[in-house]
């Protein structure tokens, strides 16, 4: 049984290390991967209702990815003059109706602008999202960035699994306008308990255009070279799988499956082995296993070994990016939402736009090189993993 004083301390340490601020952003990051994992099982209905080719809905894929790398920097400077909290309420105020305009478009012309305005919005609020995570951190003086970037993936296991089932039960529009309307009342919720954070002094607004100086770029290209290897996963493992290894069409999905698996339970460990190790330590370690990981998918002599190599990259992968973000974010001397869009900017294209690249030269060459070669970007993540140092918020006032 339970005493008084043991109850004390249970909610004094929940209170410490889940503080409101802390769950209001852990929130912010379900929402906005929830949104994201909705608009997997949409695709198909999406290309049916304006009857377009699958070169055509790759296309419109692409402007997701245009959408968000027009409006992302924006999103940097918005932060640098009104502070994270304003900028990621904005954002999402307006993200919240795009999942019905993608349900509702009637034509290409419409389609095109509601998944631009889609893409865009949910890159404006990831950088804003970012940017508070990062203010959170400096007021606890703890990592937390790699859980909430776990609650983004959780929040997209959420929505990817049940947005086949609701489609098929309360149909597209019904789905769409759930979300919706969950999504409102869970930030009406979360909206009194978001960070304010102050905008930057007079000075440092002086540098919200793009940094002249090569260290927010060298993260940003960190951060680019752990998000490849993510993005070619994501669109070509299944396919490497069921092509090229001869695995069953089960087997196939797993290869994703076990990649995010591992990559969320390792982003909720993630914080505490930051704030034990250190940045730059951890970086190191995760890079050498998701080397490994890669590898071991690429050179495998049949599906489950893949698999297997598939899971131990989402061990290593997991943890790369939020770490790099968090340094992004803690730069001395810039404006902190310039050098975080910067950031996140350069590492979510390469999600975004090398998979397709990466399909052309497989058209050619195949997966499997390509998966064992990969970890060449990983060297490049190794020899800049010193500047990770400045993830590391425990020493900071």
């Amino acid at each position: 049984m339970t005493t008084p004083d043991q109850a004390l301390a249970a909610r004094s340490f929940f209170g410490s290390y889940f503080p409101p601020t802390r769950r209001a952003i852990s929130g912010l990051f379900l929402l906005n991967g929830l949104y994201a994992g909705a608009w997997a099982p949409k695709i198909p209905e999406f290309a049916g209702r304006l009857d377009i080719s699958e070169m055509q809905l790759g296309l419109m894929i692409m402007c997701f990815g245009i959408g968000s790398l027009i409006l992302m920097p924006i999103a940097g400077v918005l932060i640098a003059h009104f502070g994270s909290a304003r900028t990621v309420k904005g954002a999402a105020l307006l993200f919240l109706p795009t999942l019905l305009l993608l349900s509702l478009a009637p034509n290409i012309a419409l389609g095109v602008a509601a998944i631009s305005l889609f893409g865009g919005l949910l890159g404006t609020m990831d950088v804003a999202m970012n940017g508070n995570a990062v203010e959170v951190e400096k007021s606890m003086r703890r990592a937390i960035m790699s859980s909430c970037h776990a609650f983004w993936s959780l929040g997209a296991f959420i929505g990817a699994t049940t947005g086949g089932y609701l489609i098929e039960t309360i149909g597209v529009i019904g789905h769409a306008a759930l979300l919706t309307v969950f999504a409102a009342v869970a930030l009406a919720f979360i909206w009194p308990f978001v960070l304010r954070d102050a905008p930057h002094r007079t000075e440092e607004r002086e540098k919200v255009g793009l940094p002249i100086t090569p260290l927010p770029w060298l993260i940003g290209l960190m951060a680019l070279f752990c998000m490849v290897p993510e993005g070619a996963i994501l669109d070509w493992s299944a396919l490497y799988m069921r092509n090229e290894l001869g695995a069953p069409l089960a087997l196939s999905g797993f290869a994703f499956g076990t990649f995010s698996l591992t990559m969320a339970a390792m982003r909720f460990a993630g914080d505490h082995v930051r704030d034990r190790f250190g940045a730059v330590k951890t970086l190191r370690y995760c890079t050498v296993i998701a080397m490994a990981g890669m590898i071991i998918a690429g050179t495998a002599p049949h599906g489950y070994v893949a698999v297997l190599g598939f899971a131990l990259c989402g061990v290593g992968i997991s943890n790369m990016v939020p770490i790099a973000f968090s340094a992004a974010g803690n730069l001395p001397g810039y404006a902190q939402g310039v050098a975080l869009s910067v950031a996140t900017v350069m590492g979510y294209s390469g999600s975004l736009f090398a998979p397709s690249v990466i399909g052309f030269i497989a058209e050619h060459t195949g997966f499997a090189i390509i998966f064992a070669l990969l970890p060449v970007l990983f060297i490049v993540v190794l020899l800049l993993s010193h500047h990770a140092v400045h993830a590391d918020v425990r020493e900071r006032h």
